[in-house]
């Protein structure tokens, strides 16, 4: 279930509510979009890039290139976040999972290449990415704002 939490300052709208979003739902989520963003440690800040992902079972599945994202995330622990938001109705969700990433080769079981590589990963990005992550999620939590009451589509004042 859903816990909601009114917080009129953070969402902007009056009587708008919080949600936890359960467990379940928040895999249910991150298998609607294709898109995230990754958080690792690379050169002692924290870095925040979009990959394209699916999801195997409970395990997302990234493609990458021999770059940052791959030096930084292999047997790191990893943030992921995914995200749908409405600007008009100043409401939407978002997932976050923490874990650990793991570069997917050879030296892995049969079975395992196999279905990360059948997981459907598409990079968008131009270049080679034939780089396999899975990350091995540890915890994930998510979150709605849901509207309350919005304000009107005019400002009453513009009105002569």
């Amino acid at each position: 279930m859903t816990s909601p939490q009114s917080d009129t300052a953070a969402t902007g709208g009056p009587h708008a509510t919080m949600e936890v979003i359960p467990t379940d739902e928040c895999y249910r989520l991150l298998a609607t979009q294709e898109i995230g963003r990754i958080g690792v440690n690379a050169e002692h800040y924290p870095l925040v890039l979009p990959v394209n992902y699916a999801l195997d079972g409970s395990t997302l599945v990234i493609r990458t290139g021999d770059g940052t994202i791959l030096q930084a995330a292999e047997h790191a622990n990893v943030t992921f976040q995914v995200d749908e938001v409405d600007r008009r109705t100043r409401s939407g969700w978002s997932v976050l999972v923490r874990g650990q990433a793991e570069q997917v080769g050879a030296a892995h079981r049969e079975e395992l290449v196999a279905r990360t590589e059948a997981s459907g990963v598409e990079p968008w990005a131009p270049g080679d990415r034939g780089n396999w992550l899975r990350l091995i999620v540890h915890d994930i939590s998510g979150r709605r704002i849901v509207p309350g009451e919005l304000p009107p589509p005019v400002d009453p004042r513009a009105y002569l």
